[in-house]
């Protein structure tokens, strides 16, 4: 029953988001769930279930995604009602979707083990190599700079800010990526985050490296 229902959110989630092009797609929601999945299995810990569905769906709802947050959060809902889920089964669920977004900073604490979990495999598949590949994808989509050093750094910001002001993909590094590292739930994405954030430390020194000329 459960591995039924778990091919059927697959497949609902690549008609969804099979073709987004902001980092959004198949393959983001895919490694999200490995890193969910072996974050659980370090950490002896959390409902697997409920785990991998919410790393599945968890950018169904995504403001960014939708046409609105409501639009976003009725596909979410409608589609795990379907599922016919025990009541606290989805409820569980919807409550680690709803504290997995940065949002600026300004996001929900997550309380449960299996919220703590997808927040922690999210935040790590937005550092490293990976993370790094992803956010000039996003920057790219949002017609973004590359860099623009004429501008400030946002220290604080409102969701609303933090997706629609004015910034450039090197500055959501310092906006968000290098943040997380400390932001971490869980001992296991603690260690995992700390080779991401030095490879990300590493591209930034060769960035301005370049940026300023330097052969």
């Amino acid at each position: 029953m459960m591995e039924e229902i778990i091919r059927n959110t697959e497949d609902f989630v690549r008609k969804v988001l099979g073709k987004d092009t902001s980092g959004h797609d198949w393959y983001h929601i895919d490694r999200v769930r490995k890193n969910a999945l072996s974050i659980c299995k370090l950490e002896n810990d959390g409902n697997r279930f409920i785990i991998e569905m919410a790393a599945l769906l968890h950018d169904i709802p995504d403001e960014k995604l939708n046409d609105s947050e409501e639009t976003g959060w009725k596909r979410l809902k409608c589609y795990i009602d379907s599922l016919m889920l025990p009541a606290e089964i989805s409820s569980r669920i919807i409550d680690c979707i709803d504290t997995v977004s940065f949002k600026g900073g300004t996001n929900k604490e997550p309380e449960t083990i299996e919220a703590k979990i997808v927040q922690d495999a999210d935040r790590l598949d937005a550092m490293g190599a990976i993370g790094i590949a992803r956010t000039f994808a996003y920057g790219g989509k949002k017609s973004r700079a590359i860099y623009d050093p004429g501008l400030p750094v946002r220290e604080s910001m409102t969701a609303a800010e933090y997706r629609s002001g004015n910034s450039s993909s090197i500055h959501h590094f310092y906006e968000k990526l290098l943040k997380l590292k400390d932001r971490m739930n869980t001992d296991s994405a603690r260690l995992l985050a700390e080779k991401r954030h030095h490879v990300m430390e590493d591209f930034l020194e060769q960035f301005y490296s370049e940026w300023n000329g330097k052969a």
